[in-house]
């Protein structure tokens, strides 16, 4: 009941303050933005500093936490690793092998095709099943932006990208 009581002062005092300026070069959407009350309240305000966050994509590769990175990517929670297929045909269940040992098993598996989603071969989805992940299958740029809001949310996640110039 209380907190109903407070919600008026609360909606007045942010309108009443000054607006925040804000940052122009994050090109990836992140989750304390997208859940923010009149853009003045953060509501996930402790999230690790040590957390893997892409912060923009190109042709050619990715900026994960300040450091740009060329060519495929693999991470999961807080790994990154440089990744070998250069196409979406690259990407093989010996190309996703890490899965197989990795523990604990990530809930979800983003695969980023590159500019354009493309289908998945079957025995590629069977693997990955047989791993106990779930698959989404998005353009790199929206792949690295789902990467971002499920891991700061703490979910068991995985993403595998092409960078975002790749094409079939």
């Amino acid at each position: 009941m209380a907190v109903r009581q407070r919600l008026p002062e609360l909606i007045r005092a942010l309108k009443s303050a000054p607006a925040r300026p804000v940052a122009k070069n994050h090109l990836l959407p992140s989750l304390r933005r997208a859940f923010s009350l009149y853009d003045q309240i953060n509501l996930i305000d402790n999230v690790p500093d040590d957390q893997l966050r892409f912060q923009r994509y190109t042709d050619t590769g990715f900026r994960v936490n300040g450091v740009e990175y060329e060519g495929s990517l693999l991470c999961y929670g807080n790994f990154l690793m440089s990744w070998t297929p250069k196409k979406f045909s690259d990407i093989t269940s010996d190309s996703l092998s890490i899965f197989r040992t990795m523990r604990p098993v990530p809930e979800i598996l983003i695969l980023g095709c590159g500019r354009h989603i493309e289908p998945v071969d079957p025995e590629l989805r069977h693997f990955i099943r047989s791993t106990g992940m779930k698959l989404e299958v998005l353009d790199s740029r929206n792949a690295a932006s789902t990467y971002n809001i499920l891991n700061e949310e703490g979910r068991m996640v995985a993403a595998a990208l092409l960078p975002y110039g790749v094409s079939s």
